[in-house]
């Protein structure tokens, strides 16, 4: 099936659309920072978008599985990265927040190089837990994903975000044919602490206040590398961007442990109630180009007691992904 822009059929929010030739083709300018969610839904099945990008900073592309407009897969470009090693992004979007500082590197970004100023396609096929994406040239896989939303029955799109771009046509189908289990993941590392506890959420500024308040809390198990997604748990609401995730590290004596601490975009960590550490990776709160990705780049040397010890941390989200992540070190 394909669908022309100029239909009726789509859901534009807040977008802008007209309609004028580009490149000897008709085409569909979009504006405004929106998801453009057409009247279909699709389970399993494929998505091909032929469009046009200029060269300034933007995130185009596909949008499918969404429950609404807060809870979606997605996959775009960057133009403005073309060729480096995160020119496209596979991110899942969950209770409203875009979590690429947290789904990076293999798996989530490829190296390719696409067209900028001139017609491509991006087509993407999708099964159980993956995706797999071919841009520009539509014969090769460029980027298999696992995919990180509930599997289910959504709508599907176009992800307009950034500057003007060239909307030509959207073809798609539930005649997919490919392996529905996720790529294997890499081996998770050593020491990863993946039993935690996340509270309900507060205002970042009554962090002191808030933590040894009564709290409602769920459990959660952490992905296999270490991740915990917070934005599974809750979205952010009313100026509520932070929550404290806490786990048990156990000691047969008393001592001092390594541990490595990731997070997006900012915490304070405590041990047995005592603030230890203060960290920020918020997007480019070091230089131009920082990205804030969550990474294991922190170390917390923590004076454990021995038996069950409580590391708590307080995670404060602006965009980008909520996330935090700890292993014991030896």
């Amino acid at each position: 099936m394909r669908l022309s822009f100029h239909s009726d059929g789509w859901d534009w929010g807040e977008g802008e659309r007209e309609h004028s030739m580009f490149r000897r083709r008709m085409s569909t300018v979009a504006r405004g920072f929106a998801a453009a969610l057409a009247d279909v839904e699709l389970e399993d099945g494929w998505i091909d978008l032929e469009l046009a990008v200029g060269t300034e900073r933007s995130f185009h592309g596909i949008v499918w599985r969404a429950a609404d407009d807060r809870n979606y897969e997605s996959f775009y470009v960057r133009p403005h990265q073309v060729g480096n090693p995160d020119a496209v992004q596979y991110t899942p979007v969950t209770n409203g927040i875009s979590s690429w500082q947290l789904y990076h590197g293999e798996g989530f970004w490829a190296p390719l190089r696409f067209p900028v100023g001139d017609w491509f396609r991006i087509r993407v096929d999708f099964a159980g837990d993956r995706a797999e994406v071919r841009v520009g040239d539509l014969s090769r896989v460029a980027l298999v994903c696992p995919l990180k939303e509930p599997r289910r029955r959504g709508r599907i799109g176009v992800l307009v975000s950034g500057p003007d771009v060239h909307l030509g046509e959207l073809a798609y189908g539930e005649d997919v044919e490919i392996d529905p289990t996720a790529p294997p993941a890499p081996a998770p590392p050593d020491g990863v602490l993946s039993t935690w506890e996340v509270s309900d959420a507060f205002a970042e500024e009554d962090v002191e206040n808030e933590r040894t308040a009564p709290r409602s809390w769920t459990a959660v198990e952490s992905e296999p590398g270490g991740l915990v997604d917070l934005a599974r748990v809750q979205g952010i609401a009313g100026g509520r961007n932070t929550v404290l995730a806490r786990t048990t590290i156990s000691a047969e004596r008393a001592g001092t442990k390594a541990v490595q601490l990731g997070y997006s975009d900012r915490v304070l960590a405590y041990l047995n109630g005592t603030p230890l550490y203060r960290g920020d990776a918020t997007y480019r709160c070091r230089d131009y180009r920082f990205l804030g990705s969550i990474g294991w780049h922190d170390t917390l040397y923590l004076p454990l007691e021995a038996g069950d010890n409580e590391l708590a941390v307080a995670v404060s989200e602006d965009f980008g992904g909520w996330g935090v992540q700890a292993r014991v070190v030896d």
